[in-house]
């Protein structure tokens, strides 16, 4: 049985994530796909989040290949958790249901991305 490293834990998280943020960023300009401004028929998306979900994908792979993966998810985990707090607060939802697409299936998802995250990046002991 092999051993798998606590680094390798940090940089697979990573590029999964930022694979999996690239690829959503690609499905959302999919008709078919996207519907509606659905993807997959829940998450809402809109063009202006499917190029923050390219960026943010590049960004993350960028980091995690230069041996930046704890500090990599260590920060995602806390944009996925502003943005969870931020769709939780009645009149800042609407903002960013109007601004990006980002509806209440979204917020739940970048909710479990942030505590996820955080707990990799924190959990996860070198």
């Amino acid at each position: 049985m092999e051993v798998i490293y606590i680094a390798e834990i940090q940089k697979t998280y990573g590029m999964i994530l930022g694979v999996v943020l690239v690829l959503v960023g690609i499905l959302g300009f999919v008709p078919g796909v996207t519907t509606d401004g659905l993807l997959l028929g829940i998450f809402g998306v809109n063009a202006v989040e499917n190029v923050v979900h390219l960026l943010g994908g590049a960004a993350i792979l960028y980091f995690v290949s230069k041996g930046s993966a704890k500090t990599t998810n260590m920060y995602l985990g806390y944009v996925g958790l502003a943005l969870a707090v931020l769709g939780f607060i009645p009149g800042v939802s609407g903002l960013l249901l109007s601004i990006f697409g980002i509806n209440m299936a979204a917020t739940v998802l970048h909710l479990a991305i942030g505590l996820v995250s955080l707990g990799v990046a924190y959990g996860v002991k070198e």
